[in-house]
């Protein structure tokens, strides 16, 4: 699978994905694939650690979990069978609660809350198709990091279902993870 599939009109599949070198990391949205290489930067991986020790720790003895990229998540339309899905997306960060979707390929169904560290290749994708790909499979949290800012938007969905206006948070505030209610995030952790 080359760089030029990244233009090509082709719709793929998650059969054609599990063909795909194993060296390189792909997503599909709606049968597209968007080669996700070159590696992200230094300050998103240390972002990207902070935030998985603190969902971590949070989350000891409890059944949901947090899991970090690449890790797969296949998000099936009702007609797709499993080989056939056109969207499989690798988040930096995702949190699952319902232990039914988790397998040995990581996760089939919507996630409780993604996360998304935007890089100049995933800026535009994680604002605008993203966002509204995991509006509509009911991602209850969907939070875009923006590292050279040291910001992030919240967004959650509502009974409507649909992501209310996002909350923003800097470096000098906490987050209340509405999923959970009771695990705050103090951003100046998460951005240390």
């Amino acid at each position: 699978m080359g760089e030029s599939a990244q233009r090509s009109e082709q719709k793929f599949t998650y059969q054609d994905y599990l063909t795909w070198s194993a060296n390189e990391r792909w997503e599909l949205i709606n049968g597209q694939a968007y080669n996700m290489t070159p590696a992200p930067s230094r300050r998103h991986q240390e972002i990207s650690g902070q935030l998985h020790t603190l969902f971590n720790n949070y989350l000891r003895g409890k059944t949901c979990r947090i899991y970090a990229a690449p890790f797969d998540v296949r998000l099936t339309q009702m007609q797709e069978s499993f080989e056939q899905t056109s969207t499989v997306v690798q988040p930096d960060l995702v949190v699952v609660c319902d232990k039914s979707k988790l397998d040995q390929q990581g996760c089939k169904g919507s996630p409780d809350l993604v996360v998304e560290i935007t890089s100049p290749s995933t800026f535009q994708r994680d604002l605008k198709e993203k966002f509204y790909l995991y509006e509509s499979v009911g991602v209850f949290e969907y939070w875009i990091v923006y590292p050279e800012e040291n910001t992030i938007c919240v967004f959650r969905l509502t009974p409507e279902g649909k992501y209310s206006r996002p909350d923003v948070y800097t470096e000098q505030d906490s987050i209340v993870v509405g999923i959970f209610g009771d695990l705050i995030i103090e951003l100046s952790e998460a951005f240390a």
